[in-house]
């Protein structure tokens, strides 16, 4: 099966969900892209789950690249789309498009995303214009968190719905192909979805989304002590993994492992 273009994903609206997860290295891209999600995202959220900062602030072009890259070699299938993270496309269009060029260029990624409405329609416009497919990013959006006071569900007051809103058409109507909806009540990502024509995929955004994305390890359980309340776990990994490990430390102490049959003649 051949990957979908993000003109195959626009055209998926209104007509089957899109499933979409983060992934962030080839193991798991490769278990992502054998069960069949139609994209694959290498998000900032790699700051937070992989290199354990507070927020995705830190995370660099170069960051983005080098798991982009893992993640593609484990990837034949699904559609693979790159965060640019912060500061590497509010400054200035002309940086925006040479960021986002080395994610498809040296990172091997077939689009990328970017946070903000109204304010980065220009910028979606000049990036769809040479031909690097964008998709958008509207509600909570992590890279403002500072502004926003935390990671916490936007859109509650009428002005801010509104806005929100506003800001998705605008990107849609610049040439996105799609737009995450993140943190917003269920009933304004239904009007969105319905307002706009292209998908939206939703996080903690409602069921009338177009698709939705999870972070992988949300979605398995690997870490036992997180689960936010979007986040549904299909798995508890984590805890079969301490189960695992504490096993393995059981059989080296007390002589089990390696057994013979583990062993070299």
């Amino acid at each position: 099966m051949s990957v979908p273009s993000a003109d195959a994903l626009r055209a998926r609206k209104g007509q089957a969900k899109l499933v979409c997860i983060t992934a962030y290295d080839v193991a798991f891209a490769r278990l992502c892209d054998r069960s069949g999600v139609d994209l694959i995202l290498v998000g900032d959220s790699l700051g937070m789950v992989v290199q354990g900062h507070a927020n995705t602030l830190p995370v660099t072009v170069d960051d983005i690249v080098y798991h982009t890259r893992a993640v593609r070699r484990g990837t034949t299938r699904a559609h693979l789309c790159a965060d640019l993270p912060f500061m590497s496309y509010q400054a200035s269009q002309d940086e925006a498009v040479a960021n986002a060029g080395r994610l498809i260029k040296e990172g091997g990624a077939e689009s990328v995303k970017l946070e903000g409405g109204v304010e980065m329609a220009e910028t979606v416009r000049r990036l769809v214009s040479i031909g690097i497919p964008v998709m958008g990013h509207v509600g909570m959006t992590p890279q403002s968190v500072h502004r926003l006071g935390g990671f916490k569900v936007q859109g509650r007051q009428a002005d801010a719905a509104q806005h929100i809103l506003e800001g998705a058409q605008a990107i849609a109507e610049a040439g996105a192909y799609s737009i995450v909806l993140e943190g917003i009540p269920a009933s304004l990502g239904a009007e969105i979805t319905r307002s706009v024509s292209v998908p939206t995929i939703g996080i903690g955004a409602g069921a009338d989304c177009d698709g939705q994305i999870l972070v992988l390890n949300d979605l398995l359980g690997l870490d036992p002590d997180w689960k936010p309340k979007f986040a549904r776990r299909f798995a508890t990994l984590g805890t079969d993994a301490m189960g695992a490990l504490a096993q393995y430390a059981s059989e080296v102490r007390d002589g089990r492992f390696p057994s013979s049959e583990e062993s070299f003649k």
